[in-house]
């Protein structure tokens, strides 16, 4: 029996249990357990967990699970998460450096819960008639649909997620809508197999298909099920994205001890 200590995190309702692992005193947990702990109802209760490791080069080594206990692609939301509790824990100085499974990342911390990440850039984006592909750190297919609210996100998302093209490596599904200035999105995400409240990379996705056709920087407010977020970047090319920051707040819910 092991006892962690654990620190629950939430970044517009995309919400993550975090652990301090710098010692690598959990480097014990398997996908299993990673899996019960994310359960809503006989665990914590999580869209993902994420361990926060030691690095040589940088501030911090972000590692990161989805619910299904399996490691996943990079979480946006969840960066951002991971930079508040890294903050929190007093490693660097406001501005931190971390590596996580899709390379380096940069990262600004504005007031108490304010966590501005930078992504990785983007230099291929595949339209279809009805949709964008593209990867933003993790795999995202994109629609734009007229009522974003009367989608039926879980089955809609499933389909794509499963059909012929997608199923063995699985994709995130976002449905987007024009709203105000910006965008409204609802992400299906693979790994936790339902829609959540937010999706950060998703998010990501969704802004840079919904930028103009001029080749410039692009500020665009995303509100999700969760909140609000904006993502600013500079459109280089026809399908290339530099600069892009993905900004919003990363909020600790609670910290607790569970035994495992």
């Amino acid at each position: 029996m092991h006892n962690i200590h654990f620190y629950k995190y939430q970044g517009t309702g995309n919400d993550f249990i975090i652990m301090d692992n710098r010692e690598g005193q959990y480097d014990w947990l398997t996908d299993e357990q990673v899996n019960e702990l994310c359960d809503r109802r006989f665990g914590i209760g999580a869209d993902g967990l994420m361990l926060l490791n030691k690095s040589e080069d940088y501030d911090f080594a972000m590692k990161y699970y989805n619910a299904d206990g399996r490691e996943g692609t990079m979480c946006g939301n969840g960066g951002r998460c991971l930079v508040a509790f890294a903050n929190k824990m007093g490693v660097g100085d406001g501005n931190l450096y971390f590596i996580a499974v899709d390379g380096e990342h940069e990262a600004t911390i504005d007031g108490s819960n304010w966590v501005n990440l930078k992504m990785q850039n983007v230099d291929d984006v595949e339209h279809g008639p009805l949709y964008y592909y593209l990867n933003t750190g993790s795999p995202h297919f994109v629609k734009f649909v007229e009522d974003v609210q009367a989608v039926d996100v879980f089955n809609e998302g499933r389909g794509i997620r499963y059909n012929d093209r997608f199923a063995a490596e699985g994709t995130n599904v976002n449905f987007v809508q024009k709203f105000e200035s910006g965008i409204f999105v609802r992400t299906y995400e693979r790994g936790v197999e339902d829609e959540t409240y937010s999706c950060g990379t998703g998010v990501t996705a969704a802004a840079l298909t919904f930028a103009g056709a001029e080749e410039k920087e692009y500020i665009v407010p995303v509100q999700t099920l969760g909140g609000q977020l904006e993502v600013r970047f500079t459109k280089t090319g026809e399908r290339t994205f530099e600069n892009i920051w993905l900004c919003g707040p990363a909020t600790l819910v609670f910290e607790g001890e569970i035994a495992k």
